[in-house]
């Protein structure tokens, strides 16, 4: 299906499974530049309700009538071929684009395409970008996988050739994207759901640095080992930039920290001293993450003075390392990590935040990852003073029986780490109402609801 299809305003369009965080703001973006949207989900919820206060058609539960008069049906990843609305365009010959297609469509349409790219950091990474875009005045379009308080949401919907996007790994979607610039925060083994191996991952990632053009910009963490592989085997039409805490063309030297854990440091490019950076959120790998934006902000051209007060103005986004609030002394943060590596690094940030002891309740998200990942999962949680495992998130999959969390659980607990296996989220919130103290951190971890024990808590 061509551009010109998509730009007819006339045409209607209607999204399967509108409520995810990434296909709202594809139809936001629609509804911005008038055209006519409808969309499905299984429930209501605030991001349905603001879409419908937007104008949007909004049909809960999935039918077949839902898309009656719609031109194109767009669908997520998620949605089975069984989907009564996917059926049903079938039947009548409406033509059916995935989300990760239509995006690459509507970045057709923009000279300066940012594809942020990884298996961790996506989120926060774009996030980042989008504080210092914003601070350079171009008026950009932004696809945030994550809610940022300074858009109000996970969209903007801008009006220049700047387009800000995540770019997923999933199924190789990103490669129906249209970057300019791609960066690549890291490659590790996950959605092995569709994946054979590292190796179909890492071949999929060199894929994606063949996409961008001869004049565009690659931004590589060159200290990852996987990166590393895939930059030095092959040769690249595109310009790269590398970065690294040691190594790479864009480095951070005389990191300190503060009673936070944020980070202050010297950017330094090909040996000489840049500008300095202070970070409102913590962690090592947030410094890594600040490096990859400044890296794309150099290559669009953009002020020192926008990067520097762009990633000072930063403060998080909703579920990475969002501090939720404190009760009886009690400091209740919520993180999206539900990847061994995302969680080393979030207990990593917890560790030097201030804090007696740190209670942990990690919700594994998918069969698919936590079998493929079992040990991973039980290397992962050293140095927390307890942890709670919830029941598996199923998300998109069906229990067979094969994992649980109770497995988990007892291998965790063979290498002897303070681990307790709770089924609801009500046995959760009493477990800490009677063990937790004034000065310790509860902290939830995971890409599903568990948020939720951290805001019973807190009422």
């Amino acid at each position: 299906m061509s551009f010109d299809f998509i730009r007819d305003k006339n045409k209607k369009i209607h999204f399967i499974g509108i409520g995810g965080i990434s296909m709202s703001g594809l139809a936001e973006i629609l509804i911005k530049n008038s055209y006519k949207v409808s969309g499905s989900d299984m429930q209501l919820s605030h991001i349905t309700n603001k879409l419908k206060e937007k104008g949007v058609e909004i049909y809960i539960g999935h039918n077949g009538d839902n898309i009656k008069d719609a031109d194109l049906v767009v669908y997520t990843a998620a949605i089975s071929t069984e989907n009564p609305e996917y059926i049903k365009a079938k039947e009548l010959n409406i033509p059916l684009m995935d989300r990760a297609e239509f995006l690459g469509q509507i970045m057709k349409g923009h000279k300066y395409n940012v594809a942020v790219s990884g298996t961790h950091g996506k989120t926060t990474t774009t996030s980042m970008i989008c504080h210092i875009v914003l601070k350079e005045d171009v008026d950009p379009t932004i696809l945030v996988g994550g809610e940022l308080d300074v858009i109000g949401g996970n969209v903007l919907a801008g009006n220049s050739d700047y387009f800000i996007t995540e770019a997923c790994e999933y199924k190789a979607s990103f490669l129906k994207f249209f970057p300019y610039i791609g960066t690549i925060l890291n490659i590790d083994a996950d959605h092995l759901d569709y994946y054979k191996d590292i190796n179909h991952i890492k071949d999929t990632f060199i894929k994606f640095i063949n996409i961008i053009p001869k004049g565009g910009y690659l931004i590589a963490n060159v200290e990852d080992e996987n990166v590393k592989t895939i930059l030095s085997n092959y040769n690249y039409d595109c310009n790269i930039v590398t970065y690294g805490l040691n190594e790479g063309m864009l480095q951070a030297k005389n990191i300190s920290y503060n009673e936070s854990g944020c980070a202050t440091f010297d950017v330094y490019k090909e040996g000489h001293m840049l500008f300095q950076i202070n970070l409102n959120v913590p962690g090592k790998h947030n410094v890594l993450n600040a490096l990859a934006s400044i890296g794309t902000a150099l290559s669009l051209n953009f002020s020192e003075s926008s990067i520097i007060s762009g990633l000072s103005s930063f403060r998080g986004t909703h579920r990475r390392f969002e501090v939720k609030g404190t009760k009886d002394g009690v400091t209740v943060i919520d993180d999206y990590a539900h990847h061994p590596t995302e969680i080393k690094a979030t207990l990593s940030a917890a560790k030097n935040y201030p804090h007696n002891k740190i209670y942990c309740v990690f919700q594994p998200h998918t069969y698919t990852r936590t079998l493929s990942l079992f040990e991973d999962f039980s290397d992962s949680f050293y140095g927390v003073d307890s942890l709670i495992l919830a029941d598996i998130y199923a998300a998109r999959e069906k229990d067979t029986g094969v994992v649980s969390s109770t497995m988990l659980g007892d291998r965790i607990r063979e290498k002897n780490v303070n681990c307790l296996n709770l089924h609801s989220f009500n046995e959760i919130v009493d477990y800490f109402k009677s063990n937790l103290k004034e000065g310790d951190i509860l902290l939830t971890m995971g890409a599903g609801d568990v948020f939720k024990i951290g805001e019973m808590y807190l009422k």
